[in-house]
């Protein structure tokens, strides 16, 4: 059979964000500068990528807003989107008013709607607070003008008869765009494309989907996901991010070509992209996903050390893997608190965080580990 024949043609090619600039953030211990997210961002938009993600606001003075600015200066603001931390609607107004500062258009919101996830991140799994949160955060975004994704984050583990109601509500409250987030790697090909479906039947729903690679899934997942009706997929360079990565843009892109003749996308950047975004983020000119890797149960986030359960498809114990946390300029009480516990080190946290941070900055940031910080609190003792 020609190559021609097997290919099975979508009557709707789904368009393509790229989440690198944005969940490269959430990746333990990886940081990328103003200069290498311009070049970036600029050659996903010179591959096809419609949507270049990048950065994170949660309030005033953001982290990111080096990232976001030069991103907007190498693609513009219509080509980028930001992600809004969502935890209740003081917080919300704060993210809003940065992303405004800082000339973004398109924002995401980032709401938890699995019950263990929303009991962690907004103090009660309640489904009606959940939904009060959702159309509170999308109307004050709306009212603003932005264009508004939102998204279900572990999504793909809430059931549908919470996540439908929820997903319904936000585009009554005006939405334009839901993305359901395989924040846990959890569905097979096949219960994805019966998850989206539900999705894609509610009345004016626009459905993306954003799949992690634990379980080796995230491109097959996408694609099951477009079958169903998403019009979206999310992707990363690499497929670099946290939790064993995301959907890799080359093996999308190469797999729209082949399975569906999807001939929109100039595949010859993609080498470059992977080399240049891998070795920014340190990870050399490979990055290999699922669970055996030194990256799949590092975290730079303290909950996600406190909580792994929340996190983890599996946990690292049973693949003989260990969890850690790997930061630059992330650092924070918290994470050293944890990296400090059963180690017999006593320091004053208080004391030590900005000592250790102020070190790190005139060294240039080097990766700090659990190890690295133990070993540092043994030379605050001592200075």
């Amino acid at each position: 059979m020609a190559l021609a024949e097997q290919q099975e043609l979508l009557q709707e090619p789904p368009r393509i964000s790229d989440a690198t600039l944005r969940d490269s953030a959430h990746m333990a211990g990886v940081e990328f500068g103003p200069k290498d997210a311009a070049r970036i961002a600029d050659l996903l938009v010179r591959t096809g990528v419609e949507l270049v993600e990048v950065g994170m606001v949660a309030g005033p003075d953001s982290k990111d807003a080096d990232l976001v600015l030069a991103t907007h200066e190498a693609v513009g603001p219509d080509r980028s989107m930001t992600l809004l931390v969502v935890r209740d609607r003081q917080q919300v107004a704060k993210a809003l008013d940065e992303a405004e500062r800082l000339g973004v258009r398109h924002i995401m919101y980032s709401i938890p709607t699995s019950e263990q996830h929303a009991a962690l991140k907004l103090g009660s799994p309640s489904a009606k607070l959940l939904t009060a949160v959702a159309r509170s955060a999308i109307s004050q975004a709306k009212d603003r003008g932005f264009h508004v994704t939102f998204s279900g984050e572990d999504g793909a583990r809430t059931p549908a008869e919470r996540l439908v109601p929820y997903v319904t509500a936000g585009f009554e409250a005006g939405a334009d765009r839901f993305r359901l987030a395989e924040t846990v790697a959890y569905l097979s090909p096949w219960q994805m494309q019966e998850v989206i479906a539900d999705l894609t039947a509610i009345d004016g729903s626009e459905i993306e989907i954003h799949s992690h690679n634990m379980l080796g899934m995230a491109v097959a997942n996408s694609l099951a996901a477009v079958r169903a009706g998403a019009r979206w997929i999310s992707a990363t360079v690499g497929g670099i991010g946290e939790r064993g990565g995301n959907a890799p843009l080359a093996e999308l892109l190469t797999s729209l070509r082949v399975i569906h003749g999807d001939t929109r996308f100039d595949l010859t950047h993609l080498t470059e992209l992977s080399r240049l975004a891998l070795v920014g983020a340190g990870l050399g000119e490979a990055f290999q996903s699922g669970p055996t890797t030194p990256h799949a149960f590092a975290y730079e986030l303290p909950g996600q050390l406190n909580h792994p359960e929340a996190y983890e498809t599996l946990p690292a114990e049973l693949v003989g893997n260990a969890r850690d946390l790997r930061v630059r300029t992330r650092l924070t009480p918290a994470l050293v608190t944890w990296a400090l516990a059963d180690s017999g080190v006593l320091v004053d946290v208080a004391a030590f965080t900005p000592w250790l941070t102020e070190r790190q900055e005139r060294d240039g940031a080097p990766l700090l580990d659990r190890e690295a910080i133990r070993k540092a609190a043994v030379d605050f003792q001592s200075a």
